[in-house]
């Protein structure tokens, strides 16, 4: 008798983020600190050197978290979606 497999419940995106990719200096403090793990290091390097953050596309919850992790002022912006957007 075969068991399917429990399907995860989708996770509600409440919210996104913008990483300005030419101020951020690849630490991944966003990175780490999403409880959401929706942030990843590009492939592409940014006119610094640095693998810049980015945002996955979907997920978010608009916590803030990424934007008080992130050393580097103004490189982080949350958008909180409106309810029933």
């Amino acid at each position: 008798m075969a068991t399917q497999a429990a399907k995860k419940p989708a996770r509600k995106t409440r919210g996104f983020i913008k990483i300005r990719e030419e101020e951020c200096k690849g630490c991944g403090c966003c990175i780490e600190d999403c409880p959401q793990k929706v942030l990843e290091f590009s492939p592409n390097l940014n006119r610094m050197g640095y693998h810049p953050c980015v945002y996955k596309g979907d997920g978010c919850i608009a916590c803030g978290i990424c934007f008080y992790a992130c050393p580097e002022p103004g490189a982080i912006t949350v958008y909180q979606l409106e309810e029933g957007d």
